[in-house]
């Protein structure tokens, strides 16, 4: 295993990194990378940004706001998290199978104190019952990443204030606040880690994953980013991460809204119907899919909106590509 810290404090060039050395680096053996930024919400591929945030409060605190490639919730960081994220060949991993990247993490925290960790649900950490981790994955080229959070020391009051958590998701899991949901880790870590801030964090993760004493053992599994490929990484910052229409975009007026909360995740149509027909049709939600769900959209658009031809339109094709662990039939029913 290779392994990268960086020293970025900015979500957007820190996520733009990960996208850089996934795409355009190959590893003979798993890539493993932490960082960790100033106050930000980053919210997942298909969701709507501006539903997910509190603008208000967003803007009044200066809290950063960007979108990421993969699916999953939008969540809040500030330098009390920690980011960690793995890079392996597709065909090492199956899509949506956390527990096996997450698992060296969780391995590492038992061994710091926090013997209660476990990976719970479709892509959650828990301590004690509570959620400190939460996960999200992309595929693309025939590489994976699975990246995830660490909640160490994070200001819990702010988590509640700057996200709009829908009411049927909070339902979902039978709770009634994110603050009753969500926990800082580093109150069940042994009393020798009770100070540890968040670099110190990061390296004593480090040496627990690859079993050594000093990080100076491991000094040749560090991967070092060039100029040259730093000036790719602002490329990609700038296209993406810093880019106004990525992170929040334009969204057309819709006559029907179609919503529901699955196990496997929340997905919320919106068509734009006229004349009977689809004339477009846009998925948010924090649904995981290793294909893009604009693919289905389009693919829809010009079909008559009923049932016998929305179904035809998804028999023709594998949702599970755009929809992980959603079946077809509760699809089909949701939509139409």
């Amino acid at each position: 295993m290779y392994y990268i810290s960086m020293k970025s404090h900015d979500i957007g060039r820190n996520l733009a990194t990960e996208q850089f050395l996934m795409n355009n680096r190959d590893f003979d053996e798993p890539l493993l990378l932490f960082y960790y930024e100033k106050p930000c919400i980053i919210v997942g591929r298909n969701q709507n940004t501006l539903e997910e945030i509190n603008q208000k409060y967003v803007k009044e605190n200066g809290i950063t706001v960007t979108r990421r490639l993969s699916g999953g919730g939008a969540v809040y960081q500030d330098l009390g998290n920690l980011c960690f994220s793995f890079v392996v060949d597709s065909d090492s991993e199956q899509f949506g199978d956390f527990k096996s990247f997450v698992q060296p993490v969780v391995d590492a925290l038992h061994a710091m104190g926090a013997t209660s960790a476990e990976v719970s649900g479709r892509n959650d950490i828990l301590v004690d019952g509570k959620k400190f981790s939460g996960n999200a994955m992309y595929s693309r080229n025939g590489k994976t990443f699975s990246h995830g959070t660490l909640m160490l020391d994070v200001d819990l009051n702010v988590v509640s204030d700057a996200l709009n958590v829908p009411a049927d998701k909070m339902a979902s899991k039978g709770i009634k606040s994110v603050k009753s949901r969500v926990t800082n880790l580093k109150p069940f870590l042994a009393p020798e880690y009770q100070n540890i801030t968040v670099p110190e964090f990061r390296d004593a993760l480090l040496k627990e994953m690859f079993h050594v004493d000093d990080l100076s053992e491991i000094k040749d599994k560090e991967v070092v980013v060039t100029d040259d490929e730093q000036k790719q990484i602002d490329k990609i910052y700038e296209e993406y991460y810093n880019n106004w229409d990525w992170v929040y975009g334009t969204s057309p007026e819709f006559t029907v809204k179609k919503r529901q909360h699955f196990t496997a995740g929340t997905i919320d149509a919106r068509f734009q119907v006229d004349q009977g027909k689809i004339q477009n049709v846009k998925f948010y939600g924090d649904f995981f899919g290793p294909g893009d769900a604009n693919e289905l959209a389009e693919k829809l658009r010009g079909v008559r909106y009923d049932r016998e031809n929305v179904e035809a339109v998804l028999d023709s094709v594998d949702t599970n590509k755009y929809f992980t662990g959603i079946p077809k039939d509760e699809l089909l029913d949701l939509l139409v």
